[in-house]
């Protein structure tokens, strides 16, 4: 026995999916029922114009092919009290073109108000001038530098260089490895400072030691001033492998580092000793003299130099002992200063030349 088909089914049944796939493109010539799930929907009876119920229940409908696209309606809304158990239909997509944002106005759309908080805004704040000032402290008193070439001019009578005493190479000079920070960056425990000659070889600072003028060595064929071999080895024993400080002031014509020098010695550590002016005391050295170029720092360096020297002369320290008279009459020598003794071989040299 061939059960009757459902008159409000007839025009569904054949194009139905599964109420689990995805609803297809929406078209006005086609029917709800054809291409989306919720087809079933259209299973409330449609109203006639009289307000009557649709009376065709016994003549089945002609299969769904042979009904032009025209014929479909879409289904009307079923109240509350039809179908209580299918949901209502999901709220269809508006076929209203978006409003096109012109450019001024896309220019505008940020939200400045957000901006206008104090505290959104003053945390980026603190942390950008943060690391600016960390980068900025970096370069000026942490950032190692290897060599004079790395000296910036701005850096003379500004800063000063921590560093610790490789070599000696002269009564008045040396070679300083730098070490920015001292013990509190790490050298000494984290960070060890090279030893040997071939380490270091390019990677020190060499220093003039500002104010003084120690005996000249027996360099390039000359011969030594007396008193130059004590003036090294004070010096050596001074300084050598300790960590001082230096005060810059200006690059020399040797390219080298015209600084003021001060070094804590054992076993109090203080007060910090002026390493030119020691050399001064000892009669190892003498004040700086030049009509141009002299450097000590301050015009009260200079004069506590010159009043150190006075000192010394006075009392036959060092090289100012060849000007006191011996014993039993000897005569009173005199003391060539370095300056005198640089101009004198310079004037022989050149008196060799021109006879060659």
């Amino acid at each position: 026995m061939q059960l009757p088909k459902h008159p409000n089914l007839s025009r569904t049944s054949t194009s139905r999916k599964p109420h689990h796939e995805s609803p297809a493109l929406h078209h006005d010539n086609y029917p709800l029922q054809l291409t989306m799930p919720w087809g079933l929907w259209s299973d409330a009876p449609s109203q006639s114009p009289n307000g009557t119920g649709s009376s065709d229940s016994t003549s089945p409908a002609p299969p769904s092919s042979s009904i032009p696209p025209s014929a479909y309606t879409a289904p009307a809304p079923l109240s509350s009290s039809s179908s209580p158990l299918i949901p209502p239909p999901p709220t269809l997509l508006s076929n209203k073109k978006d409003k096109p944002v012109s450019w001024n106005d896309s220019l505008n759309a940020t939200d400045w108000a957000h901006y206008a908080e104090p505290r959104n805004w003053i945390p980026t704040a603190i942390a950008v001038v943060a690391a600016l000032g960390l980068h900025q402290f970096y370069r000026s008193y942490l950032r190692r530098l290897p060599g004079t070439g790395h000296v910036s001019p701005g850096y003379f009578r500004k800063r000063s260089l921590l560093g610790k005493v490789t070599s000696v190479g002269d009564g008045d000079n040396f070679h300083l490895f730098h070490t920015p920070g001292g013990r509190l960056a790490g050298w000494g425990w984290l960070r060890k400072v090279p030893a040997g000659k071939k380490e270091v070889r390019g990677r020190t600072i060499p220093i003039r030691l500002a104010g003084i003028d120690a005996p000249e060595g027996a360099h390039f064929g000359r011969t030594a001033q007396p008193f130059s071999g004590e003036a090294l080895s004070f010096l050596q024993s001074f300084i050598s492998g300790r960590r001082v400080r230096a005060y810059i002031y200006k690059r020399d014509q040797y390219d080298r580092i015209v600084a003021t020098v001060f070094v804590r010695k054992p076993p109090f550590f203080w007060p910090r000793k002026d390493v030119g002016l020691e050399m001064i005391r000892r009669g190892l050295a003498t004040t700086y003299e030049a009509k141009s170029g002299a450097e000590f720092g301050s015009k009260r360096a200079e004069e506590m130099y010159r009043h150190a020297e006075e000192e010394s002369r006075r009392k036959g320290r060092g090289m100012w002992s060849l000007e006191r008279g011996g014993w039993f009459g000897k005569a009173k020598g005199t003391v060539e200063s370095p300056r005198e003794y640089k101009t004198r071989v310079k004037l022989e040299e050149r008196a060799a030349g021109e006879k060659k």
